[in-house]
């Protein structure tokens, strides 16, 4: 009777775990999705990091200085100069290696023969400034629409687009068990790097190396093949003096 009473308590047992098994996976589902909503959240993962919440895009988009070279003219004049001066420095402030120059002189226009004698003193204003040619390019275009087109002086540059931060105040900041940063965390900081820094290139990757200053180092290595100092001479009035030294 006992051993009936044991296997008649079986099913009825694997039942009840089967309800218990299934009520926790439940449990556990309700648990996961409670976090949903709070914060920033990519592939199944919180955004923490401030750059990957708050990015800071980056693009690139043309700058045109456009000289009007009358039918006639004789060149550039002296504003003109100025202002190609004034473009090529900012160009190597803040965006010098990021692309070339391109000088665009009108073709089969009423002031075509003006245009390429203002476009020579384009050149000369450039290779005067230190351009090499392999950062100047001078190419014709046809502008049907005016009679008498512009020079165009272009180059693509970088620009930084900070991310607009709000007002999302929506997460209790007294309550945060996870530890993570309000959604607004870190966005005005990036918001304001946008907006500092020079060339935005920066932000896609370090620049590459210049060329060396080689005559301090040829100095420095011509005097450890002698066997000298490598160190630059201090007068006496230089040199550290230790009380009670020799």
């Amino acid at each position: 009777m006992t051993f009936a009473t044991h296997i008649s308590r079986g099913p009825s047992l694997a039942k009840t775990g089967a309800a218990l098994a299934l009520a926790i996976a439940v449990l556990g589902i309700g648990a996961c999705k409670s976090d949903e909503g709070q914060g920033t959240q990519v592939a199944g993962w919180t955004l923490v990091d401030p750059e990957q919440r708050h990015p800071i895009m980056v693009s690139q988009e043309p700058a045109i200085l456009n000289l009007h070279v009358p039918r006639g003219s004789q060149g550039l004049t002296s504003q003109q100069r100025a202002e190609v001066v004034e473009f090529t420095s900012r160009y190597r402030a803040g965006d010098a290696g990021n692309s070339r120059l391109v000088v665009s002189v009108p073709s089969g226009s009423a002031n075509e023969v003006a245009a390429i004698g203002a476009a020579e003193d384009v050149r000369e204003l450039l290779f005067d400034g230190g351009f090499p040619e392999s950062a100047v390019s001078v190419e014709a275009y046809h502008d049907e629409g005016g009679a008498q087109p512009p020079i165009r002086i272009a180059y693509m540059r970088y620009v930084a687009k900070g991310p607009d931060c709000g007002n999302d105040w929506s997460e209790n900041l007294a309550r945060n068990a996870r530890n993570i940063g309000h959604p607004n965390f870190g966005c005005a900081n990036q918001r304001n790097l946008a907006s500092m820094i020079v060339n935005p290139a920066d932000l896609l990757g370090p620049r590459t190396m210049g060329e060396r200053y080689s005559d301090r180092r040829d100095t420095v290595m011509d005097a450890w093949s002698k066997g000298k100092t490598t160190g630059a001479e201090k007068s006496e009035d230089e040199r550290v003096r230790v009380k009670g030294a020799q």
